[in-house]
């Protein structure tokens, strides 16, 4: 069984449905030509994101696919989606969302978790998220320190 987490807690609602449970999301070729709005798109690892530019004010959540977890494409996905494209909508992380990758997850954009993974739910439910304390890169949700990445800020705070 899936639930739906996010940095609140477990959704006691679920508008969007399962993607596990076969919930209708349209494919990004299919959300390219949709003429409706309040869309909600899956994005597999080997989509090309940028194919939605246009539609984004159409859509209210994308899904991404982590189909295994060695497969980090659906990370790429959501930084372009948050960052180059500046989609202000859902991003859910579905299919292998393991507790390791949870932070990342965060830090690419994904704000939404369609977690199936029995031990990933009991850690989430007790509040045990990994943290990241130092990173190499910005977030994409917390505000960069100016000109400066984690590192480079920590190596000349001496």
């Amino acid at each position: 069984m899936s639930k739906i987490w996010t940095k609140n807690g477990f959704l006691s609602e679920n508008t969007w449905g399962y993607l596990s449970e076969g919930a209708e999301y349209l494919s990004v070729a299919d959300a390219v030509t949709a003429s409706e709005s309040d869309l909600a798109v899956f994005v597999e690892p080997a989509d090309d994101v940028m194919e939605l530019s246009d539609k984004l004010g159409d859509i209210s959540i994308i899904a991404v696919n982590f189909p295994a977890f060695a497969d980090g494409r659906a990370f790429s996905h959501a930084a372009l989606l948050r960052d180059r494209l500046g989609f202000k909508g859902e991003i859910r992380a579905y299919g292998q969302v393991l507790l390791d990758q949870v932070p990342l997850m965060l830090r690419c954009g994904i704000d939404s978790f369609e977690v199936s993974d029995e031990p990933t739910i009991k850690h989430l439910e007790a509040g045990h998220v990994p943290a990241i304390e130092h990173h190499y890169q910005p977030s994409m949700n917390e505000p960069a320190k100016a000109n400066s990445y984690s590192w480079r800020y920590m190596a000349n705070s001496g």
